[in-house]
């Protein structure tokens, strides 16, 4: 355990260092802060842990709870960002949907955490059982997010004009699989009784596979978005203006002209039309 977890340290060092030398980080600002916390936050964990182990290491103990647990509420809030940006660049190409789906996507995020957190009991105010309880619902929320989030990448990738080699979509499938992890972990959790159990090496196996197809993501040229034409019949066209226009917070009415304003437009034409009809009779007749 203590090898791998030096070698997910070395793969998060290259993948944050790769996400930066490809400019990466301004397009997903939350996934750059993501890579930036684990390449911290990695060995200064590990020296608390080992710290507290120490006769002397009491206090050491307390800080890595705290240090851990501050951590881990962090990813969770980064990773609901990280969700919103994946998100709105899958749906560039189309301005309405993506603008409604924001909306749509912040009110989902805050209902669930809402349910995720009325199921933490407030009855017994103790600290050491609080903080973990509010942070693993919190991260619960988050992680049915992106699994709702890759199912529907996966289902419109052919309308999306999305290609699986694109980073949107790399990101999201990480998640995924990381989600899927730490459920399968949860629930296998109470059969566990040693820390080194074989469970225990399939998780960090898998949090390496998802880092090493993250660093091949970055590594990697990403192909250029295909651009996504419709004529202006089309179904989604139209809904994708309807949800412009319900997504637009800015209403605009358009105030129409007075109606005596263009009655007396009509007269003046006329009356400009009848005076160089006369102008001209007159030169003739002289």
């Amino acid at each position: 355990m203590s090898a791998m977890g030096a070698v997910e340290l070395i793969l998060t060092a290259v993948l944050g260092f790769l996400f930066i030398r490809k400019k990466m980080h301004r397009r997903f600002p939350a996934m750059g802060l993501y890579i930036s916390l684990r390449v911290v936050a990695a060995p200064v964990l590990t020296g608390l842990l080992y710290g507290s182990m120490r006769p002397w290491g009491f206090a050491l103990g307390i800080a890595y709870f705290y240090a851990f647990w501050a951590v881990f509420t962090t990813s969770a809030v980064l990773l609901f960002f990280i969700c919103l940006e994946v998100f709105r660049t899958a749906l560039l190409a189309f301005s309405g949907f993506q603008r409604l789906g924001t909306i749509v996507f912040r009110w989902a995020a805050l209902v669930s955490l809402i349910v995720s957190l009325s199921t933490v009991s407030f009855q017994h105010f103790d600290m050491m059982n609080l903080i973990p309880a509010v942070a693993s619902s919190l991260m619960r929320s988050v992680s049915v997010l992106e699994l709702c989030l890759l199912a529907f990448l996966c289902l419109s990738m052919q309308a999306l004009r999305l290609s699986a080699r694109d980073m949107a979509f790399g990101i999201s499938l990480g998640f995924g699989i990381m989600s899927a992890n730490d459920f399968v972990m949860a629930a296998l959790m109470p059969r566990l009784f040693a820390p080194a159990a074989p469970l225990q090496f399939v998780y960090e196996t898998v949090i390496l596979a998802v880092l090493a197809v993250w660093t091949v993501y970055c590594a990697l040229p990403e192909p250029v978005r295909k651009l996504v034409v419709m004529p202006v019949n089309s179904t989604v066209y139209r809904w994708d203006e309807i949800a412009s226009a319900l997504g637009n917070n800015r209403v605009r009415v358009a105030a129409p002209e007075p109606v005596n304003g263009f009655f007396l437009t009509d007269v003046e034409r006329v009356v400009e039309k009848v005076l160089a009809r006369n102008m001209k009779s007159s030169e003739s007749e002289s």
